[in-house]
């Protein structure tokens, strides 16, 4: 995954909500956008809009973005800085097997997830190379008294951090399947009743996506929320290989040369590019 836009109302707001609360450290600041990250990496852009409407609950769009901690203790203070800075954020916490996460509102109402995975090693495959995930209890205080030390405290871990995956809200599992599976090639690690867990590679998602609130959803309107979603690919050949897909598919899209960008049945913006051209 490369970074996910946030179109926000009030970008001081957000940038300090992401900034303080979240940790991530400010990479730029130029008029309406603030990119934020960790160690140099972007995960997030949240760019200013001025007249747009807010997103409604069963709308297609974002469910949440997740940023990756390298291990628990990374985690942990993340955690505790938010439940600290915007304690009233906080909506859940689970267990899922091949990793543990903590979920939270921004101020305007994107999902965030925070979490850390458990090594590949530990991660159970079903037949057939699915993986086997839970939803499970996760105590939030009792992770915080076993990994938040003082040694964390004293030392914030700074690096390590990346956008893990992105969750979407679908009108249509099928339609959606068709779409990330079949075009564009992700694999199904994890489907579960009304969620689809997708991505490449052997990860465990790096794309879900749900109908448990936006089952039968059309096409988005522009409203606050979601705006591009950049996923990078290992070179020109999978651009390539991308683009033949598309073509086959007649679903439009633009090509720069370096990127393409097309849009999913709901309109979410996708930008993939090269990793070796960046």
């Amino acid at each position: 995954m490369g970074e996910v836009e946030l179109l926000v109302r009030d970008l001081d707001l957000m940038t300090r909500y992401y900034h303080e609360a979240v940790t991530l450290d400010v990479q730029s600041a130029e008029g309406d956008t603030v990119v934020l990250g960790r160690d140099g990496v972007p995960a997030l852009k949240l760019r200013r809009e001025t007249d747009l409407p807010p997103l409604r609950t069963g709308d297609a769009g974002l469910y949440h973005s997740a940023l990756l901690f390298p291990d628990q203790p990374a985690l942990a203070l993340a955690v505790a800085t938010v439940a600290t800075h915007a304690p009233r954020s906080f909506t859940g916490s689970a267990d899922h097997l091949y990793s543990e996460a903590f979920y939270f509102d921004d101020p305007e109402g994107n999902g965030v997830e925070l979490y850390r995975d458990r090594p590949r090693d530990q991660w159970t495959h079903e037949p057939g190379g699915r993986i086997r995930g839970a939803t499970l209890p996760l105590d939030p205080n009792a992770f915080l008294r076993t990994h938040l030390t003082d040694e964390v405290i004293a030392a914030p871990p700074r690096e390590g951090m990346t956008l893990g995956h992105i969750h979407l809200q679908v009108g249509n599992l099928e339609r959606a399947r068709h779409f990330y599976v079949d075009t564009l090639g992700f694999e199904i690690k994890t489907e579960v009743p009304q969620a689809l867990f997708i991505s490449a590679g052997g990860y465990h998602h790096h794309i879900g996506m749900n109908t448990w609130r936006s089952n039968g959803a059309g096409p988005r309107a522009a409203t606050f929320g979601l705006g591009i979603v950049d996923i990078t690919v290992p070179g020109q050949a999978d651009l390539d290989a991308l683009s033949s897909r598309l073509t086959f598919a007649e679903i439009p899209f633009g090509f720069d040369g370096q990127t393409l960008l097309f849009e999913d049945p709901w309109k979410t913006r996708l930008r993939v590019r090269a990793d070796e051209l960046s």
